[in-house]
């Protein structure tokens, strides 16, 4: 199983909503059966918490449920089970990768925006996305915008992974 971990600050906004459209796209791309995808915030603020009402509306409006979502905390051990750990902002790829244990743990920490093909040569510390939290429903319209852009560069990447055995 290859195992994606998607990170924000509190996980009840983007790193959810990347974490259900990563899931739903691997599945409708034939291999949801060999991805295990899921979230977590750097910050212990939103812990249990659900979803952001706004974010669970507009991944509704897609067909996607976020009802069983509750914000987790990023935990070190994490780095070893993960095969991909995917950044929603450059402040979170920065702390994680600084926290990473060791050289293999530092490479799995990505900018889930490197992978969308529009940003090619675009330096790291400008692949973030805005916190939608502190907006209205077109921040989160943004958002899911800017993660599904990346989709499909995440589903190259890891079929490939898939297929080379890495």
């Amino acid at each position: 199983m290859y195992r994606i971990l998607t990170v924000c600050t509190g996980n009840i906004c983007r790193s959810p909503m990347a974490e259900l459209m990563l899931e739903r796209a691997f599945t409708e791309a034939g291999i949801g059966d060999q991805v295990a995808v899921d979230s977590a915030g750097t910050t212990g603020w939103e812990l249990g918490q659900p979803i952001d009402r706004r974010a669970a509306a507009k991944l509704d409006s897609l067909g996607i449920s976020s009802t069983r979502h509750r914000a987790r905390q990023f935990e070190p051990d994490w780095y070893a089970d993960r095969d991909l750990i995917l950044a929603l902002d450059a402040d979170h790829y920065t702390e994680l990768r600084d926290d990473a244990p060791d050289p293999e743990s530092r490479a799995k920490v990505r900018m889930l925006r490197e992978f969308d093909p529009q940003t090619e040569g675009t330096p790291t510390s400008e692949l973030g996305i805005y916190d939608p939290w502190f907006g209205d429903e077109s921040d989160f319209e943004r958002t899911w915008e800017l993660v599904d852009g990346a989709v499909g560069g995440v589903i190259d990447f890891v079929r490939a992974a898939i297929n080379t055995g890495k």
